[in-house]
């Protein structure tokens, strides 16, 4: 397998475009509130009566689409190919005006986008991916690899967790045709740990940002996730934190989740 650096020309994201987006939802992840007495949220998986398709392409029109919306002549496009066969693809955008999620901020690449070819996930592909995606960001000065999800997408968190981003924000508003779904927004530092300022992973402009894909985030503090859905859930469920470490505040927040097919 080789990852390319593509130039995201019409051709290329056609090709990009080849590989679904789409997956399973199994199960999800409710917003709820623990207790009174402990205040904040938790995240807590439960397995869906009817399993559905979620298809983010079918959402906003997918690599076709980005062009129209943004100026991509920042953005780093990769490929992860085995001979004439597209595995996968990721998309990094840095200095893009228009798009919200970069907050301003000349330090922050977005994840916009990374999928695996169905017969491809759980082999590696989607890491490798993304060790490309953070290395060509922190080429480029950026010291935070910001990356959204919601919370119907339950293997997506898993990996993130695997790739050790951290869980900044959650928004339970973001997507008012999506009542159903939260936001989750994850961070993965670029820098040596001297550089690093978790402070700032609460700054927020304030501003909604470009939907459907992306939303502002709203930071809950404390925020847990914890586990209790049946054994038998589709993707696994999330390992109970060690004890003392149920309660943290948003920005520190690094769930362990159990392995996942990406």
């Amino acid at each position: 397998m080789t990852i390319e650096t593509r130039p995201p020309s019409a051709e290329v994201l056609a090709e990009y475009a080849t590989v679904p987006i789409a997956f399973d939802v199994r199960s999800v992840f409710d917003v709820v509130r623990p207790s009174a007495e402990a205040g904040g949220l938790a995240l807590r998986e439960r397995v869906v009566d009817v399993p559905y398709v979620k298809d983010y392409d079918a959402l906003d029109g997918g690599p076709a689409g980005w062009p129209r919306q943004f100026d991509l002549s920042h953005w780093g496009l990769f490929v992860a190919r085995e001979t004439d066969r597209v595995l996968g693809g990721a998309a990094v955008a840095v200095d893009t005006p228009g798009m919200d999620m970069l907050e301003g901020r000349p330090d922050l690449a977005v994840l916009w986008d990374i999928r695996i070819a169905l017969d491809s996930r759980g082999q590696g592909v989607g890491a490798a991916l993304f060790s490309a995606a953070k290395t060509w960001a922190a080429a480029r000065g950026c010291r935070w690899l910001k990356v959204e999800t919601q919370t119907v997408n339950v293997p997506a968190c898993r990996f993130y967790a695997r790739m050790g981003c951290t869980l900044g924000a959650l928004h339970r508003f973001a997507y008012p045709d999506l009542p159903d779904e939260a936001q989750l927004l994850w961070y993965k530092p670029l820098g040596p740990p001297s550089e690093r300022d978790d402070a700032r992973l609460v700054e927020r402009s304030g501003r909604r940002q470009n939907a459907p894909r992306v939303g502002q985030a709203e930071v809950h503090a404390p925020l847990r996730i914890g586990s209790h859905c049946p054994a038998n859930a589709g993707f696994g469920c999330p390992m109970q934190p060690p004890s003392g470490a149920g309660v943290r505040t948003a920005t520190r927040l690094t769930p362990t989740f159990a392995p996942t097919q990406i």
